[in-house]
């Protein structure tokens, strides 16, 4: 995840103002470890142990806390929850592969002290790595992201296949894993559907309204993001949503500027 070769200038005035928020995160999982539906009480608890103890290392701006969800204190819980940081127990396709087994054992959410970064600890993944801001500085997210996703490596080594790429418990996150979104206003683009798709399938991105997938916008605002996993490399599909976004603010501009 070379944050070096992302080609996206900043985006400025009236333009970065209909960006809402960026996130970006990844899952991984240990190469040392099986995957969840086969992991051991007692393995979760080494892959909490070893990754909990790495994150509580970070400094600067990657410092931050980890709260196990089984010795979570009220009041941490609540703020969690607040903040839709906390996540639940799987739904019942997890619990049909063993992924809620032990729950909440060895699980665990850590986030830095401005709560840009978050990574969740034995989930559907081992590990799911969140870069998140309010605003449009996509390359910062990415920057961050791949910071720490390069630290954590250093301490365990993420499960990885020369043809598949990283592995994960979900066969459509094979590849990067990678999901790049920003929140974005586009009031007038949205009611033009035929021309709201063609943008998102000529850039590989997706559309979803901000409650997650298969939901309807908020007041013309969208959930776009890279719809390829496999057979790229996380720059490319970061870009992927970036000259998504440009194009269907460009779309934006020109509809509003036709309604003068």
């Amino acid at each position: 995840m070379d944050f070096k070769q992302l080609k996206c200038p900043p985006l400025t005035g009236d333009d970065a103002k209909m960006i809402i928020s960026t996130r970006i995160r990844v899952g991984r999982n240990l190469a040392e470890f099986p995957l969840g539906p086969g992991i051991t009480k007692a393995q979760r608890d080494q892959v909490e142990a070893t990754v909990s103890k790495a994150l509580q290392s970070f400094t600067g701006e990657l410092e931050g806390s980890y709260y196990a969800l089984d010795k979570m204190k009220e009041a941490d819980q609540k703020q969690l929850i607040a903040d839709h940081f906390l996540f639940k127990e799987g739904d019942r396709f997890l619990e049909a592969c063993g992924l809620n087994r032990d729950w909440p054992s060895g699980r665990g959410i850590f986030h830095n002290k401005d709560k840009t970064f978050l990574v969740w600890i034995n989930e559907e993944d081992q590990l799911r790595i969140i870069s998140m801001q309010p605003g449009a500085d996509i390359l910062a997210v990415f920057t961050r992201l791949s910071t720490a996703a390069t630290l954590i490596e250093k301490v365990a080594k993420f499960a990885h296949d020369e043809h598949l790429g990283y592995i994960t418990s979900c066969p459509t996150n094979l590849g990067t894993a990678l999901r790049a979104s920003v929140h974005i206003k586009l009031p007038l683009l949205g009611k033009q559907k035929e021309e709201f798709n063609m943008i998102a399938d000529q850039f590989y991105v997706q559309i979803r309204g901000i409650h997650g997938e298969h939901t309807e916008s908020d007041d013309g605002v969208y959930d776009i993001s890279n719809k390829r996993r496999l057979g790229r490399s996380e720059v490319d599909l970061v870009q992927d949503m970036y000259n998504g976004v440009k194009a269907m603010i460009e779309a934006e501009k020109k509809l509003a500027a036709t309604k003068k």
